[in-house]
Parts: structure tokens; sequence; C-alpha cells
């Protein structure tokens, strides 16, 4: 029995994996601790040989921000010479330049200055600016000038994102940890990517009308959510507040009671032509030389009426006013 048991047993089919799992194996060093989403700092040890290429980028800048720009260069020249980033300031064009060098090692720096001299155009302070090298901080610049027609619609729900005191922009950049600068037609904000993606729905949302305090209740709710790590796995839709768009009537006039006109099967009359109404006045039929004359004659009888109205006018200034007549008193003695 157990010679056959054995021979059973090596007789066994081999269980073959699919295509799916074939290349899937345990992956020991992958543990649960480790942040996949983290940038790992680029170091000029990871890209020890230069560009074979030079990259530039360049963008305008307003009149008002020639002073500042011009104080404030020196700074930005010493924090784009640690990256290996040439920067130039054009005051004739109006212009900022950045481009790379032979002392370049990061191919993405490159992106990051352009980042910010845009933001420096935009009036955001060097301080604040140069940030946006750092890793993890990119930059958005939110165009708000096209959506609104009306200028006056458009200060009021630009004046929204601020609220009174800055207390609105505040607000926004405590919850979504970007910062945040309303600067005429455009909204520059610097942070985290997932920060800079509500920032930019809360701006286009506000100039289309949606108040931004709507955001910013389900922002602080999706906060506290994200604290209990039971909520992890669920939908937030049941906790997130739904809001119902209000169409606020105006006041229109009424309108005419219009009546029913009573039907008729045959249709209304033609309207008549030109040529028509030349025909029934005999107009048609008259020559040009008697046209012109009929012409000059109305001409001249306009002209005639015109001046008799004009002369009048300038007499009435010689016309002299009725002098009040005195009255007799009965008193007066003979």
């Amino acid at each position: 029995m157990s010679d056959t048991e054995e021979a059973v047993a090596v007789e066994q089919p081999v269980v073959k994996k699919g295509k799916t799992g074939k290349y899937r194996k345990e992956k020991p060093w992958d543990t649960d601790d480790i942040d996949h989403w983290k940038i790992e700092e680029f170091k000029p040890e990871d890209n020890k040989l230069s560009f074979t290429e030079e990259s530039s980028f360049a963008t305008l800048f307003p009149k008002y921000r020639e002073n500042y720009l011009k104080e404030v260069w020196p700074h930005v020249t010493r924090a784009l010479d640690k990256v290996g980033v040439a920067c130039v300031l054009d005051l004739v064009e109006g212009s900022m330049t950045v481009k790379t060098t032979k002392k370049t090692y990061d191919p993405y720096i490159i992106l990051k200055a352009r980042d910010l001299i845009k933001l420096l155009a935009r009036s955001v302070p060097f301080p604040q600016a140069v940030k946006v090298l750092d890793d993890g901080i990119s930059s958005d610049i939110i165009k708000i000038g096209n959506v609104t027609r009306n200028k006056e619609r458009f200060v009021k729900r630009r004046q929204r994102l601020l609220g009174p005191n800055g207390s609105t922009l505040k607000a926004i950049e405590l919850l979504t940890k970007c910062y945040m600068m309303v600067q005429g037609n455009t909204v520059s904000a610097m942070g985290p990517y997932q920060g800079l993606k509500e920032i930019r729905r809360i701006v286009i949302d506000c100039m289309k009308n949606v108040h931004p305090i709507y955001h910013i209740k389900e922002l602080m709710i999706k906060r506290e959510l994200a604290k209990d790590p039971k909520l992890a796995t669920e939908s937030w839709d049941r906790f997130l507040p739904h809001f119902k768009k209000k169409n606020v009537k105006l006041n229109k006039k009424p309108k005419p009671d219009s009546k029913k006109k009573e039907y008729t099967p045959f249709p209304p009359a033609q309207t008549l032509s030109k040529i028509d109404k030349q025909l029934e006045s005999g107009e048609y039929f008259l020559k040009d030389s008697e046209k012109k004359a009929r012409d000059m004659a109305e001409r001249k009888q306009k002209q005639q009426e015109t001046t008799v109205k004009r002369k009048a006018e300038r007499e009435k200034d010689f016309i002299a006013p009725k002098e009040p007549v005195q009255k007799k008193s009965k008193n007066t003695k003979e």
C-alpha cells in the first residue's frame, strides 16, 4: 500500500499559475511604512554630466513692478545661482529671462525658475515666491478676467475671495495650506498640489457666483473626517453638505394681455413694394426732369419755412415788452 500511495502522490498534477500571477512576487523590502508619494531630493551626484542644450523662459512684467524688481534682483540672482540657473532682467523690454547653464544639474529646476519669475511679475513678494524652488511646492496662476463681462459684477465677486478684512482669504490659506494672492485679473497660488487643486475650484466657482463660504465649510468637514482612521476607506458624501441652487427671480414687468386673434383661412394682405407705391401715387410715370423739379420745389418750400421760423426767433429779442398800466387810485385829489 505504501508503494501505491507514493505513486499517487507523484502522479498529482501541478497547478499552473495564470499569466497575471507570473511576475507577481513577494517584495519583502516594500513595507507599509514607506511613503511612495514622497519626492526625493535631487542632488548633484544624481546627474554629474552637464546638459547638451540650453533651455530658457522669458516673461513680461508691468511697469509698476520695475522699481521693486530692481531692488530684489540681486537676491533673485543669488537664489538661482545656488541651483545653477542664470537670470537676466531687461528694463528696456520689460522682461525677465531664466536659462540653464553648465552648472545646472536638475532638469526640472528650469520650470521652477520659470514659475518664480511669473510669480514676481504677478506682484508676489520675493521671500514668498522663492519658496517655489523647493520640492513639493508648486504654483498656479488662475485667470479670472474672462469669466464675467460686467466689470461691476467682476469686482464684487473678486472681493468675495478676500472677504471682510481678508478673513475669507486667510481661511482658504489655512485649510488648503497654500499661499494665495488676488491681483488684477489673476489669482496667484503657491503650495502643495492638492491645495492648488482646491484653490482653483474655489476661485473659478466664486467667479461663477458660488460663494467661497460653501467650499470653506466643505473643507472644514473634510479636515475633521480625515482625523478618523475608520473613515479612511469609506465614502464621505453622507457627511458633506449638499447646497441647492436658488434662482432669485427679478421683478419683471407684467406682459400686456395679448388677445387671441380670430382665425381666418385667408392669408394677410401682401405689403406694397416701393414700385407699387410709386404706381399708386403716379410718381412711377414721371420723367427724371419732372422728378428733379418736384424735389427742388419741395426743398425750396422747406427752406422758406425754416427761414421764416429763424426770422421769428431773431425778432423775439427786439419786441418791446408790455409795460404795466398804472391804475388811478380813487383817493387822488383833483
